[in-house]
């Protein structure tokens, strides 16, 4: 049996295709303007000969990088144009009180949706309000996957009020509200347009009503009690519980290398800073060897301000993305379980069922759990085909995200080692220089 992280990875050829279709008509978002066949023939047309011809010339690294980043970046603007709801997470603003200080992010939306009773409207939410908007969610579309949250203190090594802290969680929150937003069931949510337009003091008394924590915990134990109860779980979704299984351990096992190297990379950092002025140091006692000491230490300095810019970019552009997958894979185990707890509710209501009836009890308690049992298979079935098109959803994304982030990280690496290569190149007529201009050798009596 193939590796099933392997097998998806595998599938990145079937993307460039992929990149150009055209949503089905019922995962249209409602009053949207839908491309055309004719318009989709057009901008093909327009898009892939350049591309193809850039791919194939490979004439310098830039034009090449372009071609592969245009071709990724035009699926997302042909769902633009189709979308009708764009929701925005920024400019955080920190709160002082005597009680507490906190931070809110500003959350704008802009919108054609006839629901809505304006276009745009701008709120600020604290991290609170978006952990309640995902338990809300979580409790109302129990068959769906619904987008992770970061944890509110996952950044230890960072001030919480900083601002590459605020810089993150700030990138965080836009991902998660996208993901809900371009969701066709999700986005219409009645909590997530209170979210989007509630003035606070309507928001505050609306967050008031929902379940209480014993309620929520009690369905978390019935979830996961479910998931060890269940005799027959279909084949399908137990292979979707191996795969998230093996998925969530090998992304693991990339984060913690990820780390590692990024911790080497630190390490390696502070040699450099400390090696380059030590050259420079070593050029104020030796006249003749002055010029070539120094662009060593400007070689080295360089070197120093690349290895500091790769490691930024990795943990801003590889680490934190990558992060939100771990996190996607504890979020589809607990659908895995909410679903698993709708079948097991469905299996003990005909299960009882059959007993009733073997022991020939009443016609009106058996007609009553009849359309009981009936309603359940219905929920089970739903539940069924909501969850396995959110995993559709979810692979779908998953592909066009980790090739954007091995693209990304390509070009990152390229840039890095041409950023060490032009400066040691720089360096070298210099110390060249030193060797022929008669001086004598250092050491010569």
């Amino acid at each position: 049996m193939a590796d099933p992280l392997t097998a998806a990875l595998e599938q990145e050829d079937e993307l460039s295709n992929d990149d150009f279709t055209v949503l089905p008509e019922e995962n249209e978002p409602l009053n949207s303007t839908p491309i055309t066949g004719q318009d989709e023939e057009e901008l093909l047309k327009a898009v892939r000969p350049e591309s193809a011809r850039r791919l194939d010339s490979k004439d310098s690294n830039a034009s090449y990088n372009s071609s592969l980043m245009s071709t990724l970046q035009l699926d997302d603007d042909i769902e633009n144009d189709t979308k009708d709801l764009f929701v925005t997470v920024d400019n955080p603003e920190k709160h002082v009180t005597t009680m507490e200080s906190y931070i809110t992010f500003r959350v704008r939306t802009k919108t054609t949706r006839s629901e809505f009773d304006n276009h745009e409207y701008s709120v600020r939410r604290r991290y609170n309000d978006f952990l309640w908007l995902r338990q809300q969610l979580e409790e109302t579309w129990l068959s769906h996957l619904i987008p992770p949250l970061p944890g509110k203190h996952s950044l230890r090594r960072l001030d919480r009020f900083s601002q590459e802290f605020l810089k993150i969680r700030s990138k965080a929150l836009q991902k998660f509200t996208y993901r809900i937003a371009d969701h066709p069931v999700l986005s219409f949510n009645e909590h997530f347009k209170i979210f989007l337009t509630a003035k606070q003091f309507e928001f505050q008394s609306h967050k008031k009503r929902g379940a209480g924590f014993f309620s929520r915990t009690a369905d978390t134990l019935r979830n996961v009690s479910a998931s060890y109860m269940m005799k027959n779980r279909s084949p399908e979704f137990t292979m979707m519980h191996e795969y998230i299984q093996a998925f969530g351990e090998k992304i693991g096992a990339i984060d913690r290398i990820t780390q590692r190297i990024i911790k080497e990379q630190t390490e390696y950092l502070a040699e450099l800073n400390e090696w380059g002025p030590t050259f420079t140091l070593w050029s104020t006692s030796e006249d003749k060897l002055s010029q070539a000491l120094v662009a060593m230490a400007n070689s080295v300095e360089k070197c120093s301000s690349a290895v500091h810019d790769a490691i930024t970019d990795t943990e801003e552009e590889f680490v934190h993305p990558l992060k939100e997958y771990i996190l996607y894979t504890d979020a589809i185990k607990s659908a895995l379980r909410r679903r698993d707890a709708t079948q097991m509710e469905y299996e003990l209501a005909a299960e009882e069922l059959n007993k009733k009836r073997n022991e020939k009890e009443a016609t009106d308690s058996l007609s009553q759990l009849t359309k009981q049992v009936e309603h359940l298979n219905d929920k089970t079935v739903c539940a069924d085909c909501d969850l396995k098109a959110d995993m559709d959803r979810w692979n779908t994304h998953k592909r066009k995200d980790f090739k954007h982030f091995f693209i990304g990280m390509a070009n990152r690496q390229i840039k890095f080692y041409e950023k060490c290569l032009a400066a040691w190149e720089d360096a070298i007529p210099v110390i060249q220089q030193t060797d022929t201009d008669g001086q004598e050798p250092v050491g010569a009596d």
